[in-house]
């Protein structure tokens, strides 16, 4: 990793502990932290910028403010990167798996152990 992203990591990692949230901000505050965890390791330029920018605690308030009885993870995302980082912007992508049944099922059918198919020894006293 480079060292922006740790910095800032631990920076996040203590102030999420420290900070004082209301509680529309404290139900968001792990996913948003998820997040920037995630967005600093794919950018160190943005590493940087939570490293020298304002508080978790004050992020989190920009992120909470006007959201009312509900706000998209996409949205609190974004503002979060915004509070940091002005002018950046967060992309999501989603695909649809017609055949998410299916493959479950394979996957749970490849998980159950097969009868051993190796030379079976015979005991006499089988035929007894």
């Amino acid at each position: 990793m480079n060292e922006w992203y740790e910095q800032a990591k631990s920076k996040l990692d203590v102030e999420k502990k420290a900070g004082s949230y209301d509680r529309y901000a404290s139900a968001m505050k792990d996913a948003v932290y998820d997040a920037l965890d995630g967005f600093c390791r794919q950018d160190a330029e943005f590493a940087q910028a939570v490293v020298q920018g304002g508080a978790f605690s004050d992020c989190m308030k920009a992120v909470a403010k006007g959201c009312g009885s509900a706000i998209s993870d996409l949205e609190a995302f974004r503002r979060a990167v915004r509070f940091y980082f002005p002018g950046a912007d967060v992309k999501f992508h989603m695909t649809v798996n017609l055949c998410a049944d299916v493959e479950a099922e394979a996957e749970t059918a490849a998980a159950v152990p097969v009868a051993s198919t190796g030379p079976k020894i015979l005991d006499l006293e089988d035929f007894l």
